[in-house]
């Protein structure tokens, strides 16, 4: 059914950008790596989901838990993603 590939479709990309996520805080493990072009249009895409998280929750120190955080709000959509599409394809 189309609607198994949409969410097929979305779930993939919602777990593409977990990985991005996770490489971006990779990357600051790695003096200059995020000024790197890779670390550059890694950052452009997930800069902005994680500004938000940021402003709400403030580093402890030198460790920033915001993206933990959205780590987790991303899975839960997943959740959500999944929900929707069964309640859709039950309502069939």
């Amino acid at each position: 059914m189309i609607i198994e590939t949409i969410t097929d479709v979305v779930l993939t990309l919602i777990q593409l950008y977990y990985y991005m996520i996770i490489g971006y805080i990779l990357l600051s493990w790695f003096p200059n790596a995020r000024e790197s072009s890779i670390g550059q249009v890694i950052a452009r895409l997930v800069e902005p989901y994680l500004s938000p998280f940021r402003k709400i929750i403030p580093p402890l120190g030198m460790i920033d838990l915001s993206p933990i955080v959205a780590l987790m709000s991303l899975h839960f959509a997943q959740y959500g993603v999944r929900a929707v599409a069964d309640m859709i394809a039950r309502s069939l």
